[in-house]
């Protein structure tokens, strides 16, 4: 028996399903809007949720983040009466168990609850990523929590895995996290940067060399195919392997034999392969710039790493983890993050992911290293902007959907006892003046010259109304210009 949960505006749908789903044992709610079904979901575990896509406050579609989240994990079948190319791709996409279009038989729409029901179950019966080894994996987003559910998937097995995902995302980590997790964790992780293998010296580096099988090769030396052996080699930017090394590589894959430079007999290695990269291997191979044979080869299990712009929950503890390990790293005491300078890097969308967020905040500690807490002011001029644009835009958004009347009374400041007349003139220009001056930095990009030039007023005249509305430290970039 498990719960399952309708959210469909059609009442006949609803009791269709609902009577099918009880022929089945289970039991059955529904919601005729995203709200109510948000409500419902909030206050039951559910296992399956039966979500139609055009509901009367909204595309259902856009639930699926706030599902993905819940504790339960559960199954969504989209249901829809309408083809939707686009919909079934972002539906699929996002996790979603199956995309099905109206009108349903019953024999159908049970098979799929059938299904949807004895996966949900050995999913939730599966051994949890709690269990995992994840030292240096900070988060517990849906996101990050679906990443370390697949390290746990394949860290038990000997297959070849390749990670996926934008440069900064911690492709390194994870490979760790398998090698740490897998019965090789006692024996050697190697890592080849194929990015920085010089092309004249890449079967050397790869596979090592005998004495005398070069001018200045004095000594045997060890390949790194060789030093994992048992263990786990891990090719780190795997989409820089110029092609004529691919091919040789690839034999080493499919049979584990490698030939030192120089030598005359083949070497045997058992390591398990892990790849990664931040380019489309498969797009390459199309552009013939990647071979075909190796991508299958290295593709055998992948494993996409989201970027940090979608682990928004993740920013807070990611923060705190890198203020600790930098004032750790540098014997300083530990220092704290207001909450709206966290604000501001959780608004920020980190283009060079987690790497980035490091880079940043550690140049935010050594601007001011004797500084207990972390400000605002702190942070590069780039991340407050954004943050100051971001804000200005969904204000703007809130007025321009507001009653017309609205921006005259202020925000809220007309309660339901009338002010006196200077009073109230005095809150209104106060409010006035102060969108026009965060308007006005944001526009100039914090410079003050600019902002004199558009605004009118002196130097410090406008320092001192930009103090007055406690703008100083989020807006000026450059007092000198």
């Amino acid at each position: 028996m498990g719960n399952i949960l309708i959210i469909d505006d059609d009442v006949i749908v609803c009791k269709l399903l609902a009577s099918h789903c009880e022929q089945l044992e289970h039991d059955v709610a529904s919601a005729g809007t995203i709200e109510e079904g948000k409500r419902l979901l909030s206050t039951q575990p559910v296992d399956i949720v039966c979500l139609d896509v055009h509901l009367p406050d909204g595309n259902g579609l856009e639930m699926l983040p706030f599902i993905q989240d819940l504790p339960s994990s559960p199954e969504v079948i989209i249901i829809t009466g309408t083809d939707e190319d686009d919909g079934a791709d972002l539906a699929i996409t996002n996790g979603a168990w199956d995309y099905l279009h109206k009108p349903l038989s019953r024999q159908e729409i049970m098979l799929q609850i059938r299904r949807a029901m004895e996966y949900h179950a050995k999913k939730m019966q599966r051994t949890s990523h709690i269990n995992l080894k994840r030292d240096e994996i900070i988060g517990d987003s849906r996101a990050i929590r679906d990443c370390l559910d697949q390290v746990a998937n394949c860290a038990g097995t000997d297959e070849g895995v390749l990670i996926t995902g934008e440069t900064g995302t911690g492709k390194e980590l994870f490979a760790k996290a398998i090698h740490a997790n897998s019965l090789r964790s006692n024996r050697p992780f190697v890592v080849v940067d194929c990015a920085s293998l010089p092309e004249k010296l890449v079967e050397t580096i790869l596979f090592g060399h005998i004495k005398g099988a070069f001018t200045g090769a004095s000594n045997d030396q060890k390949g790194l195919v060789e030093q994992a052996d048992g263990g786990t080699l891990f090719l780190d930017e795997a989409g820089e392997l110029p092609l004529e090394t691919q091919k040789s590589f690839l034999r080493v894959l499919q049979d584990k034999v490698y030939r030192p430079v120089g030598e005359g007999s083949e070497h045997k290695s058992n390591f398990r392969l892990i790849a990664a990269t931040n380019r489309d291997l498969s797009e390459m191979v199309t552009k013939g710039l990647f071979r075909s044979d190796l991508y299958y080869r290295l593709n055998a299990f992948n494993i996409h790493l989201p970027p940090l712009r979608k682990r928004e929950k993740d920013i807070g503890k990611l923060v705190m983890a890198c203020v600790f390990t930098i004032c750790q790293r540098n014997q300083w005491p530990i220092k704290g993050v207001l909450p709206e300078t966290l604000e501001m890097l959780v608004a920020y969308p980190w283009p060079g992911n987690v790497r980035e967020l490091e880079n940043r905040l550690g140049k935010a500690i050594i601007s001011d290293p004797k500084n207990p807490v972390i400000y605002p002011i702190h942070l590069p001029a780039e991340i407050r902007l954004h943050y100051i644009r971001t804000v200005t835009a969904q204000r703007h958004e809130q007025r321009a959907h507001s009653p017309l009347h609205e921006p005259l009374i202020g925000q809220g400041y007309l309660s339901s006892v009338l002010p006196p007349f200077k009073e109230y003139r005095r809150i209104l220009c106060s409010d006035a003046e102060k969108s026009y001056l965060e308007r006005l930095m944001a526009d100039t990009d914090g410079k003050i010259t600019s902002a004199c030039k558009i605004s009118g007023l002196s130097r410090s005249r406008l320092y001192g109304l930009l103090k007055f509305h406690s703008l100083t430290s989020s807006t000026i970039i450059d007092p000198e210009k």
